[in-house]
């Protein structure tokens, strides 16, 4: 049953996600390393490269200033853990390559192991683990530091949302 509940809660995320990016026309977040719903490459996990996966987005909403993206998993046995926190990217990008750097501007927050920049799928062994990417159009940067950690962030960009765009990897051991 705990199992099935995460699943609706995964699939409430994504629903909703559509639906607000569904609001702003057609804003959408791809990624070249796996279709939506697949298996995250090896090269962006802890048992390859932790490098981030390639990341491109269009139908930005009008009135975007900056835009801040959280990577979350659900599935973690202690609680969603976030894997990769940036805000304040330049309105200006619209993609990140594979193992990218943060664009000038952008500000790294700190993940769920307390570390800067991205850290990559390394979950135990077992079930399958969904990891969501969600990019958030702002129409303000926020004033935080480096460091901030997700709930902070997401806190701080609450107010400035516009428009939200997700897209979901897989990766199990």
């Amino acid at each position: 049953m705990k199992g099935f509940a995460k699943c609706l809660a995964i699939m409430a995320m994504i629903w909703f996600g559509s639906v607000n990016a569904a609001t702003t026309d057609t804003f959408q977040l791809t990624s070249s390393a796996a279709p939506p719903m697949g298996r995250i490459p090896t090269f962006n996990t802890c048992d390859g490269q932790n490098g981030s996966p390639p990341l491109a987005w269009t139908g930005v909403p009008a009135n975007t200033q900056a835009f801040a993206l959280i990577v979350s998993d659900p599935d973690a046995t202690s609680g969603t853990f976030y894997h990769w926190v940036w805000f304040n990217i330049p309105n200006t990008t619209s993609q990140l390559p594979s193992a990218a750097l943060p664009p000038v501007g952008t500000i790294v927050g700190n993940n769920s192991s307390n570390q800067l920049g991205y850290y990559g799928p390394c979950p135990p062994p077992g079930h399958l683990h969904h990891y969501i990417f969600t990019l958030y159009a702002l129409n303000a940067p926020v004033a935080l530091s480096s460091g901030s950690d997700a709930g902070t962030v997401l806190g701080a960009i609450q107010p400035h949302v516009i428009g939200t765009a997700q897209y979901v990897m897989t990766y199990n051991r």
